[in-house]
């Protein structure tokens, strides 16, 4: 998630906090529309943040797996490499 997104969600609710306590409404009708607000929000963030967890889960997934096909191919390069010196060094003795 970028810095983009976490500023709009701060706005968001400070925008609402705003407007729920400059309201004409009773102090306990404020006070359930904050608390309101505050759960939307809070459920807002948890999946913002799930969303983020699950990205990074992803991205990890995909580099540790390139990292794993990067080592396999060296390793094969590296054996052949071998198995080409050990052919030369044979020849030359021959």
């Amino acid at each position: 998630m970028s810095k983009t997104m976490l500023g709009f969600l701060a706005g968001a609710a400070v925008g609402a906090l705003a407007g729920i306590l400059l309201a004409p409404d009773k102090g306990s009708e404020t006070r359930k529309k904050i608390a309101t607000k505050a759960n939307d929000i809070k459920g807002s963030v948890q999946s913002t943040v799930s969303d983020l967890v699950d990205s990074v889960k992803e991205t990890y997934g995909n580099v540790r797996g390139h990292a794993e096909d990067l080592k396999d191919d060296a390793t094969a390069k590296m054996n052949a490499a071998r198995k080409d010196v050990v052919k030369d060094v044979k020849n030359s003795f021959s």
